[in-house]
């Protein structure tokens, strides 16, 4: 037990002091307010700014003028905006527009931010006049100076993460607590970090990085706040840490902010998996590996409270005015960090609020409750992703004409088929096209004898190549008796009549394919 406790205060008193320097090393903010006098530095950046919208059309018009309309010189910037399955007019408002080159995304479904950029990262890679990536989220407004404060911030850091200011109005308590934990984390936590010369988390919401770097590592990880912090440590081992730069601000309505956290789960698992390559000269990545362990105000006080009362009692490894020393250095330094953090009184009371906050946002990710939500969750977007449509068709075993039917399922951006005759059913497994599960279907019955009569299995039909991926149309050519000549006939794959003349289905399917 005295061991336990040991490690315990070691491991307090080691953290309040690490804080008591970073709260006075955050007084000297000198570099950044020279950043901010020297915006228009000699050496311009060839910058590449990418945009990543999914259903943004209420701010990405706004953030599109404000590029637009930016000090810095156009020729040296250009803006390519990614729309990921969006299903608002966000495709319309930049038709014609030469100041922006449109990525569209469609006919599937959502890829996600890394996905999306990856795609994007590959096709420019061949640009040739790019210095920089300057990724952006739709959801934010930028001021005027905002590409030159990016251009200075070059200067320092091949990898710069910028501020994000939250602003709206009649904040409920919990918006509230959100908005002031955020503005401390931003003005102590982060920018501390960055002046002390330690590495920071990427916010691919608002990043900037050298594009040689991601030559060098040859991918980007923006899937969620736990792999941007893998991806962070990852630029710390390789030398190009990732820095915070206040100067470079963003702007996002508190309604669409997402606080992002990294779980407790995901911190000790990278500690243990770079624990092992902490031994080298890097101090920065060795830094932060070990600040994955840093603990919350809760830990803090109890453990305090505990070793305060233990040490004044019983023979402890240091004297009990030590402990109390300790405990001091950490009060110190939490009281010079809301002074450089800019609060007022009304800001401090709520940011005294957020560790019961962080409570509920702790048990909320509980493996078992995190589980349960993810499960509701990939439930509802199932239902609401999937569509159905069921059709009576017949087979034939070349004598017989036999009722069944055939629902089409497209699910998740999937297709398959649930073919159902009298009481027997068979299922197809998941496709990209509903022409590939009905062509499985079609073998599948093909074995036992059998020939599915739809238009697609026809030797009247011919398809109409109109970029679907699911039900795909097609035209029959079929000389009806009262049919005019000239007129095509519009079919769909699932459609069967009387003048169904069997045909292999590969040339069909080869047909469609090209």
């Amino acid at each position: 037990m005295e061991l336990i406790l040991n490690i315990i205060y070691i491991y307090i008193a080691v953290y309040s002091v690490y804080f008591l320097v970073l709260a006075i090393k955050n007084l000297n903010d000198r570099k950044f307010r020279v950043q901010e006098k020297l915006n228009n530095f000699n050496h311009l950046n060839n910058l590449c700014v990418i945009i990543y919208s999914h259903n943004n059309e209420s701010t990405l018009e706004n953030l599109i003028n404000q590029l637009k309309v930016q000090d810095f010189p156009k020729e040296n910037f250009s803006t390519y905006l990614i729309l990921d399955n969006s299903t608002d007019n966000s495709e319309k408002l930049f038709i014609n527009d030469n100041f922006i080159q449109v990525f569209n995304i469609k006919n599937q479904e959502t890829v996600g931010k890394d996905q999306a950029i990856s795609i994007l990262l590959e096709k420019l890679s061949e640009v040739q006049n790019c210095d920089a990536y300057v990724f952006l989220e739709a959801n934010r407004y930028i001021e005027k100076d905002f590409l030159y404060s990016v251009n200075s911030a070059l200067a320092d850091s091949p990898v710069v993460s910028g501020s994000t200011v939250l602003v709206g109005e009649k904040l409920n308590l919990r918006k509230k607590i959100k908005v002031i934990y955020h503005k401390y984390y931003t003005n102590f936590i982060q920018k501390s970090r960055s002046v002390a010369g330690l590495a920071t988390i990427i916010d691919s919401d608002v990043l900037v990085m050298r594009q040689g770097i991601i030559e060098k590592i040859g991918c980007i990880d923006f899937q969620n706040i736990n792999t941007e912090l893998k991806y962070s440590l990852l630029l710390s081992k390789i030398g190009f840490k990732c820095v915070f730069n206040t100067n470079i601000k963003t702007y996002i309505d508190v309604d669409d902010f997402n606080l992002k956290i990294p779980s407790l789960s995901g911190r000790l698992a990278l500690f243990k998996s770079c624990f092992s390559q902490i031994w080298t000269k890097n101090f920065v990545f060795n830094e932060h590996v070990l600040s994955l362990l840093a603990p919350n105000v809760w830990i803090l006080l109890l453990a305090y409270t505990y070793l305060l009362k233990y040490s004044c009692n019983y023979y402890f490894l240091v004297d009990f005015t030590i402990v109390v020393i300790s405990f001091v250095a950490l009060i110190l330094g939490f009281t010079i960090s809301l002074l450089s953090s800019k609060l007022n009184s009304t800001d401090i009371l709520f940011l005294f609020m957020y560790p019961f906050y962080s409570i509920c946002h702790i048990f909320m990710n509980f493996p078992m409750v995190r589980k349960f939500k993810n499960k509701k969750s990939k439930n509802e977007n199932e239902k609401r992703n999937t569509q159905k449509m069921l059709v009576e068709v017949h087979v034939t075993d070349g004598q017989n004409n036999m009722p069944c039917t055939l629902e089409l399922i497209s699910e998740a951006g999937l297709a398959k088929v649930k073919f159902t005759f009298k009481k027997k059913m068979f299922t197809t497994s998941s496709h990209l096209r509903m022409v590939d599960a009905i062509k499985e279907l079609t073998t599948k019955l093909s074995d036992y004898g059998f020939i599915l009569k739809i238009c697609q299995c026809c030797s009247s039909f011919s398809s109409n190549i109109d970029g679907s991926t699911n039900m795909v149309k097609g035209f029959c050519s079929y000389e009806f008796s009262n049919k005019t000549q000239s007129d095509p006939i519009p079919t769909l794959l699932w459609n069967s009549c009387k003048g169904f003349s069997h045909s292999t289905i590969n040339s069909i399917i080869e047909e469609i394919s090209q």
